[in-house]
């Protein structure tokens, strides 16, 4: 395991269409562990495979509700619904956040790492994850939906009352 370096904005593989995952093996397995490695210290929400120069259909991200990564090879968004719009950033752009609206229910099918099929599901910060995320894996970036970029002070006004929410 190892921390990988993040690539940013203006590096051609954050516009890259990623190809599909097909061997489900020890490389895989060490990419996986990477992007948990390399998330868990960048201390972001979700990471996809070609933030760090990688073009795979593979990312990790956070389960809001218990605080756990979940992997997704080969992922695709089945079912989603409502509306929700509120601050995004992205390791890949760092330092600016922009309003963003996404559905406020998302459900995944993806493949784990040793090839299984499965389904997830999140609201609110988590169903953000599954689109932003799955976004990379076609070559876009949130600030292609952003309504505007905030303020740093718009920012930490807006953590500030999640805080006091969740306190």
């Amino acid at each position: 395991m190892a921390l990988r370096k993040i690539v940013e904005q203006g590096e051609d593989c954050l516009n890259k269409v990623c190809r599909p995952v097909t061997d489900f093996n020890r490389r895989l397995h060490t990419l996986m562990d990477d992007l948990l490695d390399t998330l868990s210290e960048a201390g972001g929400a979700g990471l996809a495979a070609p933030q760090v120069g990688i073009l795979r259909r593979a990312c990790v991200v956070m389960d809001d509700d218990t605080e756990e990564f979940i992997e997704l090879i080969n992922p695709t968004i089945v079912a989603q619904s409502g509306e929700q719009t509120g601050p995004e950033g992205c390791l890949s752009v760092p330092g600016k956040w922009g309003l963003v609206t996404r559905p406020d229910y998302v459900r995944v099918r993806a493949q784990d790492r040793d090839g299984n099929w499965f389904e997830a599901e999140g609201e609110g910060l988590t169903a953000r994850c599954f689109c932003h995320e799955l976004e990379h894996l076609d070559g876009h970036l949130y600030t292609e939906h952003i309504e505007r970029f905030l303020t740093d002070e718009e920012v930490e006004e807006y953590f500030s009352k999640q805080e006091e929410g969740a306190g």
